[in-house]
C-alpha cells in the first residue's frame, strides 16, 4: 500500500478569487500531482486574494490542517499586490533556498524575464511550503524540469527532490510515477520498489 499524503494547492489570485475569470492554478497543480504520484492524495484546495494576512493565515491552516506539502501558484513577481513570498517567509520555520535558485533556472531556459520571479520555499513543522509560477505551462515546467524530445532529463525539476526533503521532516513516502519525474533519494533512504 502507498501512503496516504494530504496536499495543500493554493491559487492566489485578486481577479481568480473575486470572479472575474476562472481559476487555472488549482486545476493545474491537482492534474499534476495525480499524474506524478502513486500516493493516494487528499487535497486541500484554496482560491484566495493577493492578500499577505490571509495568504500567511491560510498557509498555516493547511500546515494545522496536516498537509505534508504544500504548494502555491501566483503572486511571487514584482508587482505591487504581489505578497506570497512575503507570507510564506512570515509562517516559516526554515527557508529552502534551493528551490527557488532552480525553479529561476529552469524558467529562464523558456523566458528572459524568469529573473523577476521570487518564488520561495520554505518548512513549516512537518510540512514543506513551495511557491511555484502562475500560469499552469509554467507550473508543469517547474515540477517536470527540461526533457529532451526522446525523454531524457536535461534539466531536473523541483519535485525531483521534494520526496526526499518530505521524508526528512518526518513525512509520508511519496513515490512517484518515473514517466512524469523520477524522485531521487539516497540509496539508504530508498525503500524496495512496488511492482
Amino acid at each position: 500500500m502507498f501512503e496516504a499524503v494530504k496536499i495543500g494547492i493554493v491559487s492566489v489570485s485578486d481577479r481568480a478569487s473575486s470572479g472575474i475569470y476562472a481559476d487555472q492554478g488549482l486545476p493545474a497543480l491537482q492534474d499534476w500531482l495525480t499524474r506524478a504520484l502513486h500516493n493516494p492524495i487528499t487535497f486541500e484546495a484554496r482560491l484566495i486574494a493577493d492578500e499577505q494576512a490571509t495568504i500567511s493565515a491560510t498557509l498555516l491552516e493547511l500546515v494545522a490542517a496536516g498537509c505534508s506539502l504544500v504548494l502555491t501558484t501566483g503572486g511571487t513577481g514584482p508587482a505591487l499586490r504581489d505578497v506570497t513570498p512575503e507570507a510564506t517567509l512570515a509562517v516559516a520555520h526554515k527557508e529552502m533556498p534551493g528551490f527557488g535558485e532552480q525553479m529561476r533556472q529552469i524558467s529562464l531556459k523558456f523566458v528572459p524575464t524568469a529573473i523577476l520571479s521570487r518564488q520561495v520555499a520554505v518548512i513549516r513543522d512537518q510540512c514543506l511550503i513551495v511557491n511555484l509560477p502562475g500560469q499552469p505551462k509554467a507550473i508543469a515546467e517547474t515540477l517536470e524540469g527540461l526533457k529532451s524530445a526522446d525523454g531524457a532529463q536535461l534539466v531536473p525539476g523541483i519535485f525531483a527532490a521534494v520526496p526526499y526533503c518530505i521524508d526528512l521532516i518526518g513525512g509520508p513516502y511519496l513515490e512517484t510515477h518515473e514517466a512524469v519525474c523520477k524522485a531521487f533519494r539516497p540509496k539508504q533512504a530508498q525503500r524496495p520498489a512496488r511492482t
